[in-house]
């Protein structure tokens, strides 16, 4: 689904300058021309993110900054400050304002969408662990709102990779501000060593400039694995390596700064990214910690059809008020009565506990996996459309279904199939029974028409 974008700025030829560029890449845009009539349009639409201009009569950019990120409401949406001012006095004022990007004008349209993209994309994710918190929380467990500007931002533990002495020696000294722990790898080699056994770092710090390496592989080898995946990373790179630094936040890069280092700039955008990171571990340690038994299928490890309930109504909620839609798949086993008759209730568990297992290791980190019934499953796929609903179910027909399910202690193994229906949530008034009602009603198509297919609502 297309990002919403918020462009503030009280010149007109600017805004329409930014919105053509950003409709051209196919982001809904939204516009406000001065910094009150921006805090309107947030609390009456939170958009995916906002581009932010700093010079405006009355409120500035730095103060609507200020405001957003120190309301719980709206700590969470990404920031873009765009202006003419190019010293590091006033990038360094933004950031410290909670901006998490500051471009100058003219704006490079590489260095804008790569940026737009980048933070888009880490929005999506954080905004599934405050809803499954919220989820939590109305089950009365924790809670907590502190805003990501009240996160301390000392103490970090940060890797660095570069193989310059000086640079080095100067991003050591800086952090040293902060009583930052900076570990030091000269190549990819050593940063990968050991990586998943280490305590968690804040921040990574990865040179495009080393020598004989290509940071950007690391980037990709840092986001593929399971124990680095979060954690944030920062590039340092020259000017005229612009495409790259694209790439690499293309590939999950969080910020970058560029050569020569100030030392201002670089202790603000590490102080923002180690911020991010703490809120963000913070939602998933509330999260972890509030979830009870009550909540969780005991067999599968997976969600419950309480927790389902709750899930459903916030997404409903949150999706009428950023206008998009996401995807309820409902799965079934096809014959599962038939395994348990034969082979034992012993055996039918195995085949829960392995279907399960399959459906959560297909998923992407955001989409939630939940057991509803005896061989009932849920899917929910936030921000999708039809079309790559029915492919991600088509996926996980072929995952469940091409390798045989070893059930029993004697290794017996046997060819499960699902049948799954789907239906497309937008929000609105529309209850959830009616909504599951609708996924429920493709599944039983799916099994009608033979089983181990896939069925999409009747619209």
């Amino acid at each position: 689904m297309p990002a919403r974008v918020l462009v503030v700025d009280d010149l007109v030829p600017n805004v329409k300058l930014l919105s053509a560029k950003l409709q051209a890449e196919y982001f809904d845009v939204i516009t406000a021309s001065s910094g009150p009539e921006a805090l309107e349009k947030v609390a009456e639409s939170p958009p995916d993110l906002i581009l932010l201009d700093v010079m405006m009569p009355g409120m500035d950019g730095f103060e609507v900054s200020r405001r957003l990120k120190s309301d719980p409401k709206t700590t969470h949406i990404p920031i873009v400050m765009i202006t003419a001012l190019s010293d590091s006095e006033n990038r360094v004022r933004g950031l410290e304002a909670g901006a998490d990007d500051f471009l100058t004008k003219p704006v490079n349209d590489l260095a804008l969408f790569a940026r737009v993209r980048s933070l888009v994309r880490l929005k999506l994710t954080s905004d599934q662990w405050r809803l499954r918190e919220r989820t939590s929380h109305q089950f009365a467990m924790l809670e907590d709102d502190r805003p990501i500007i009240d996160e301390p931002a000392d103490r970090a533990r940060v890797m660095l990779v570069e193989d310059g002495r000086s640079v080095v020696e100067r991003v050591v000294s800086t952090l040293g501000t902060d009583h930052d722990d900076v570990v030091i790898k000269s190549n990819t080699v050593d940063a990968m060593v050991g990586i998943d056994d280490l305590p968690g770092y804040d921040l990574i710090i990865v040179s495009l400039l080393l020598a004989e390496e290509d940071g950007l592989r690391l980037c990709s080898h840092l986001r593929s694995r399971e124990s680095t995946r979060q954690i944030p990373i920062l590039l340092l790179a020259d000017e005229q390596e612009m495409a790259r630094v694209a790439k690499g936040l293309e590939l999950g890069a969080n910020d970058y700064i560029m050569r020569p280092i100030d030392r201002n700039e670089l202790l603000a955008r590490a102080r923002s990214q180690v911020r991010q990171k703490r809120y963000q571990d913070r939602l998933i340690a509330n999260y972890s910690a509030s979830l009870s038994m009550a909540l969780t299928d005991v067999l599968t490890g997976l969600f419950n059809r309480r927790y389902v309930m709750g899930h459903l109504e916030r997404l409903l909620t949150r999706s009428s008020e950023q206008k998009k839609t996401f995807a309820v798949l409902m799965l079934d086993i096809d014959h599962f009565k038939q395994v348990n008759d034969t082979y034992g209730h012993a055996a039918g568990d195995e085949v829960l506990k392995e279907f399960a297992h399959r459906l959560s290791r297909h998923m992407r980190n955001f989409d939630l996996v939940a057991r509803i019934g005896g061989e009932e499953f849920l899917v929910i796929l936030p921000d999708i459309d039809l079309a790559m609903a029915k492919m991600v179910a088509e996926r996980l027909c072929a995952v469940i279904g091409d390798e045989p399910m070893v059930c029993t202690p004697d290794g017996t193994a046997l060819k499960i199939t699902a049948s799954i229906g789907i239906t497309l949530a937008s929000g609105g008034n529309e209850p959830v029974d009616v909504v599951l009602k609708r996924a429920d009603t493709a599944l039983y198509r799916a099994k009608n028409a033979g089983r181990n297919r896939v069925e999409t609502e009747t619209l």
